[in-house]
């Protein structure tokens, strides 16, 4: 069973294809292992997707990403009918974050693609809140939303979750794949500073505005489905492994 990969050499994509039997990775640029097409333009895409049995669309943008599933939908269908899976977002359909908003936008295009698909949202990567600490941070203290709390999840562990749907028929829309434990954005920013050594006070900021208040009901979270097992202290362990 040949399986595509779309942003395979990304984070998720990158675990996804590590866990699979010789996967075939779509990449704009050439090297051993890929085939090359432009997900923006189309071009290439069409033998990308031929003879495969399912394609699983990890490839993201801040923008462009619905007219992406949409090209990618175009040419599976003009090619045959594989299992389609894309990888969504917690709360998409409930935080009114342009991004979220895209990414909803690109459901519907799976989901009225005509193909046999699977969509699996997840929350929000432990690398995603690493990077945020890591930015505002520079301005000398550590500002931090007030009343959010996160549920970080570990890129392998959502990987996991692919490899298992791909195995399977398409069962549409499954359950959601949360990180392990749901925390206050202030204790997770105090585990971020305690593991990289960096003196900042943690400030706690009410934020206006409906995206805010989502994030403050906690839309993004699903605490039903705490289902990952990589916890934030053991990402930030392995993180500084790395560095060290």
């Amino acid at each position: 069973m040949t399986v595509l990969v779309t942003g395979g050499t990304g984070k998720l994509g990158g675990a996804l294809v590590a866990r699979l039997e010789q996967p075939r990775v779509l990449s704009r640029r050439a090297a051993p292992g890929r085939v090359v097409g432009d997900l923006r333009t189309g071009e290439g895409v069409d033998d990308a997707v031929r003879d495969v049995a399912v394609i699983v669309h990890c490839a993201t943008a801040p923008r462009g990403d619905a007219d992406a599933t949409a090209r990618l939908v175009t040419a599976a269908r003009r090619t045959g009918t594989p299992h389609l899976v894309y990888v969504s977002i917690v709360g998409v359909d409930r935080i009114p974050l342009p991004y979220y908003r895209e990414k909803l936008r690109a459901e519907r295009v799976v989901e009225e693609s005509g193909l046999p698909a699977t969509i699996l949202r997840a929350t929000q990567f432990h690398d995603l809140l690493a990077t945020l600490f890591a930015t505002t941070a520079r301005v000398g203290v550590l500002p931090v939303p007030a009343g959010t709390s996160f549920q970080p999840v570990a890129v392998d562990d959502v990987a996991a979750r692919l490899a298992d749907v791909v195995a399977g028929p398409p069962p549409g829309r499954v359950a959601d794949l949360g990180g392990p434990e749901v925390r206050g954005m202030a204790d997770l920013a105090r585990a971020w500073r305690y593991a990289t050594g960096r003196r900042r006070p943690v400030v706690p900021l009410r934020l206006p505005g409906a995206i805010a208040r989502g994030f403050r009901s906690g839309a993004h979270l699903t605490p039903n489905h705490a289902d990952g097992v990589g916890t934030s202290e053991q990402f930030l362990a392995a993180r500084a492994g790395v560095r060290s």
